[in-house]
């Protein structure tokens, strides 16, 4: 079946949707099927006619050719040797309809004309932007969501629950591409892109990744989108569920480059107390003061992964999922791990002393694992916290945080009416107390056989702050071109930096050895 013939069903059925809707308001399925079949007819008629141009074009050269007398050779003569220059002149026609095509129906302008005459796609482009000066319409025009972003993101979406990854909102009709192989979604997308679908399907899998590399730098390709758009959402949806704990503990802050803060920065206070002004009376001159605080710096943390030329012929869709997946869930991991060994190893801080000591009135005299007496303990000496200029402040305390195997423990105290162990039924002050639980099993690896401390923390300081480029907080991912590398590569990477800014509403015990599992 010729296209000719193709086109003619293809009015027949559209004919045949007309007697059917004769007399009535169409539907808006209906509607759509007529939107579809004519752009599939006006497709048609304008690939035949740009193929008997060719064809037309190519004959005449040959007629040219032999009353010259410069081509002996019969097959040089023949229509048929001159089928690789007119197959690439067709492919470039087409190419020529589909961008004339795509501008004109982005500006609400018809094609027909300018397909007809054989205007390139800059005088078209030079055209509408005439029309529209004339006119005085905007140059601006609102970009709209086409065929090929809502096929991107059905098959993005396809591939992410094919991996078993669950999303909140699928895109709509992404089942139908559910079932699709990796080599199957690849047929599709250069099949969209106007290359021949059975030349495609002839084409072994290792000769089909060969063609998809040759794209891999082409903007309008849809398969590189694809696998870049699923590595993304995967990424984003894996990473906000690895179970950290860093975030109850610290603040979230930004910072626009990668140069390190000022020295100082002005803290509220330190202007003394108000006082009193006497009738006619002069309010004396106070100056805020500014105190050291530490400096704040990000850094680049990231790995470089692909999905290789063995990948994509086993179907193995891990490496667009599972695998960016991975690396994001290390991504977080680190960071929770390198806030949590802060803490442990109680380094110095901004002011030259230990982030727990003495002068910070910030750390227990004799460790001990949590009881009602030790919490009770922390809890008073927070409340006796000043702030940089000796005043008193106000802390609440809101979290614990303690290694794994303390946990029971906790519950029993925070959860019993009376004192655990007393024979007089004491009532527990702990009972119902408005303290949060965290636990961590980076505090039971850093510690491993040996003395584990624990943490209470309160409102009212910055704290340890975590900074992320320009509020970036999830991982950044760009496809790169790695020398003899066969594949896609893509490079995953985040800018993080943390800092401990304050050492006031926190505390720590020093802690003993946690307890076994037999104990």
């Amino acid at each position: 079946m010729n296209k000719r013939q193709l086109r003619a069903m293809k009015i027949a059925a559209q004919q045949a949707l007309v007697n059917g809707a004769a007399g009535r308001e169409l539907t808006a399925e209906e509607s759509a099927q007529f939107d579809t079949l004519q752009r599939e007819i006006d497709a048609l008629t304008l690939e035949i006619e740009a193929e008997e141009r060719q064809q037309a074009q190519a004959a005449g050269s040959g007629q040219a050719a032999a009353g010259t007398g410069a081509a002996a050779d019969p097959q040089q003569r023949d229509l048929g040797g001159q089928g690789d220059a007119a197959t690439r002149a067709v492919a470039a026609e087409r190419q020529r309809v589909q961008g004339i095509s795509d501008l004109c129906r982005e500006f609400e302008t018809d094609p027909g004309e300018y397909i007809r005459t054989g205007a390139t796609i800059d005088q078209v482009r030079a055209a509408i932007l005439e029309g529209m000066r004339q006119t005085g319409s905007p140059t601006s025009v609102q970009v709209t969501r086409d065929e090929g972003d809502t096929f991107r993101q059905r098959a993005t979406d396809a591939l992410i629950l094919r991996a078993g990854i669950q999303i909140q909102h699928p895109a709509e009709g992404c089942n139908e591409f559910r079932a699709m192989s990796l080599r199957d979604l690849a047929i599709e997308c250069l099949s969209r892109e106007g290359q021949n679908t059975g030349a495609l399907l002839r084409m072994s899998s290792d000769d089909l990744y060969g063609e998809l590399c040759r794209q891999f730098y082409n903007p309008s390709a849809a398969f590189p989108a694809i696998l870049d758009s699923t590595i993304r959402k995967s990424i984003v949806e894996l990473y906000n569920s690895v179970p950290t704990t860093f975030e109850a503990i610290t603040t979230k802050g930004t910072l626009k480059d990668f140069k390190q803060t000022a020295d100082h920065e002005y803290v509220i206070g330190g202007v003394g107390d108000f006082l009193m002004v006497p009738e006619n009376g002069e309010i004396k001159p106070d100056k805020p003061r500014t105190e050291m605080l530490p400096q704040r710096k990000l850094d680049t943390y990231g790995k470089q992964f692909s999905m290789t030329r063995q990948a994509f012929i086993n179907d193995d869709i891990g490496f667009l999922t599972k695998v960016p997946g991975l690396y994001a869930t290390a991504a977080k991991k680190t960071i929770n791990k390198q806030v949590y060994t802060i803490l442990f190893k109680n380094a110095k801080v901004f002011d030259g002393l230990q982030l727990f000591c003495d002068k910070h009135k910030n750390i227990m005299k004799k460790g001990s694992k949590p009881s009602q007496a030790s919490i009770q303990a922390m809890i008073t000496k927070m409340g006796k916290q000043t702030d940089h200029f000796g005043e008193a402040i106000y802390i609440t305390p809101q979290i614990i945080v303690v290694p794994i195997g303390y946990e029971f423990d906790l519950s029993v105290i925070f959860h019993s009416a009376q004192v655990v162990g007393s024979n007089n039924n004491d009532v527990n002050p702990l009972y119902n107390y408005p303290l949060k639980t965290v636990q961590d099993p980076v505090l039971n690896a850093l510690a491993g056989d040996g003395v584990c401390p624990w943490f209470m923390f309160g409102s009212g300081a910055a704290g340890i702050q975590v900074d992320y480029l320009n509020g970036q907080e999830t991982p950044t991912v760009r496809r790169m071109e790695v020398p003899g590398t066969l594949g896609f590569v893509w490079d995953i990477y985040l800018d993080w930096g943390i800092a401990v800014r304050d050492f006031r509403s926190m505390a720590m015990n020093p802690g003993v050895q946690i307890p076994s599992e037999e104990e």
